[in-house]
Formats: C-alpha cells, sequence, structure tokens
C-alpha cells in the first residue's frame, strides 16, 4: 500500500473512531420505554409543527413503534427507520456522518459503509450508560429532525 493511502485510512479511521460512541449495547428497549420515546418526539413535532415520521428501533435495528404525522411526505417512512437503524448500528447520531461527509476529502468515503444514512435525525437511546435502541426522523430539514429526536431521547430515563 502506498503511503498516501495508508495515510488516507489513517485519517478515515480517526475521523469514524472520534465520532464514535463509548456505550455498549444493553437490553433492548421495551415497547413502554419505546412508547414514552415516541411520545416525547410527537409532542416535539407537533410544537413544532413538523411533518414528520418517527421510528423507534431496538439494538438489532428492529422496528419497536412507529408514528407517521399527518401530510407527511411518504418518502419519510422508510428514511426514518433507516436512520434509527443507523444510528443503532454504528453507535452514533447520523449526524456524525452528515458532518464527516460535509468535510470532504477522506470523509467521503462514509458513503461507502452499507447502511450509513448521513442526515442528522438518527440518535441512539442509551439508558444506564449502554445502547438500548434507537429513534430515527425523517420529514424535514434534517437540522429538524434532529430537534425531534432529541425531544425523544430525552424522554429515556
Amino acid at each position: 500500500m502506498r503511503i498516501t493511502q495508508l495515510l488516507a485510512l489513517a485519517g478515515f479511521s480517526l475521523l469514524m473512531t472520534g465520532t464514535a460512541q463509548a456505550q455498549d449495547y444493553g437490553p433492548s428497549i421495551n415497547f413502554a420505554q419505546a412508547k414514552e420515546v415516541l411520545a416525547a418526539a410527537e409532542a416535539e413535532a407537533a410544537k413544532q409543527k413538523f411533518t414528520v415520521a418517527i421510528a423507534i428501533v431496538d439494538t438489532a435495528g428492529n422496528l419497536v413503534a412507529f408514528s407517521k404525522g399527518d401530510n407527511t411526505q411518504t418518502a419519510s417512512v422508510e428514511v426514518s427507520e433507516a436512520k434509527a437503524v443507523s444510528a443503532v448500528s454504528f453507535k452514533r447520531a447520523t449526524k456524525a456522518f452528515q458532518d464527516t461527509v460535509a468535510a470532504g476529502g477522506v470523509g467521503l468515503r462514509v458513503l461507502t459503509l452499507p447502511g450509513v444514512v448521513a442526515a442528522e435525525g438518527g440518535v441512539p437511546l442509551v439508558s444506564g450508560g449502554a445502547i438500548i435502541g434507537a429513534i430515527g426522523v425523517s420529514g424535514m430539514t434534517s437540522e429538524q429532525d434532529g430537534i425531534v429526536a432529541a425531544a425523544g431521547v430525552a424522554a429515556i430515563k
């Protein structure tokens, strides 16, 4: 391998490990917890008048709870779930991927990773220091999706 390739690979590895969450996986989110997260996210979406789809997944990326607001674009159903799966699979918020891609250069390699969604709105759900699932929100701008996701994350006790 050429030295430039090694340096690029080292830089990419640093980008990815620098944004990784330190938490391990814990027991998966249960339905009662998922409903609390969903309710908090729905309340924030209503308050902001955002039309979004909200997906809650367990540690394996399986859907546990979901809602779609009236008049939400249909594509957001799949995107919200993909954001949640990306967040739980890679143990980091999807905003980390968005920021990595925005930086350009070596960071663009993130786009070759299977299952990555490089748009804000997917966030791991942590309880007791361990990842128990993730929330994914889609329907508005990435930043607005992130606001709704943050409200859901705040509901975890």
